[in-house]
């Protein structure tokens, strides 16, 4: 709220270039709340990719769990007005790797019902495979 203050007080005054600076900053915030949200539903989708891998095997609950987190990471990395999308696929990678270490470690509290340290889980996956799958169905639907 500050910002949009300084905004319209740079603004009626006439400043142009000090106006570019804050519709910057709030262009950066606002898309770092856009992937603060798509990290949040990728640590989902990746978590319940890590236990099919795991445990070579589904159930309808993860099923829907991983459509679900593919939905709102597509609805919130579209531009509704401006069209396209906040992240490209090259950002998108980037935020699932990062996303990757919170997933194995809430994987390892529930594959095999705790067995594992996120250590030892991570030696039983195939992170690329499961990060490539997890891009691949957010990018097949867009």
């Amino acid at each position: 709220m500050e910002e949009i203050l300084e905004l319209k007080y740079l603004l009626l005054k006439g400043d142009i270039k000090g106006s570019l600076v804050i519709v910057e900053e709030l262009e950066e915030m606002s898309k770092k709340d856009i992937i603060k949200a798509i990290r949040s539903y990728a640590v989902i989708l990746l978590l319940h990719l890590i236990k099919q891998q795991s445990e070579n095997r589904t159930t309808r609950s993860w099923s829907v769990s991983i459509r679900n987190s593919v939905r709102e990471i597509q609805r919130e990395n579209k531009r509704r007005k401006a069209e396209g999308y906040y992240l490209p696929p090259e950002e998108l990678l980037e935020t699932l790797k990062e996303a990757y270490l919170n997933a194995i470690d809430e994987a390892s509290l529930e594959v095999e019902e705790g067995r594992y340290e996120p250590e030892e889980l991570e030696k039983l996956v195939n992170k690329e495979e499961i990060i490539d799958r997890a891009l691949a169905l957010i990018l097949s639907s867009e």
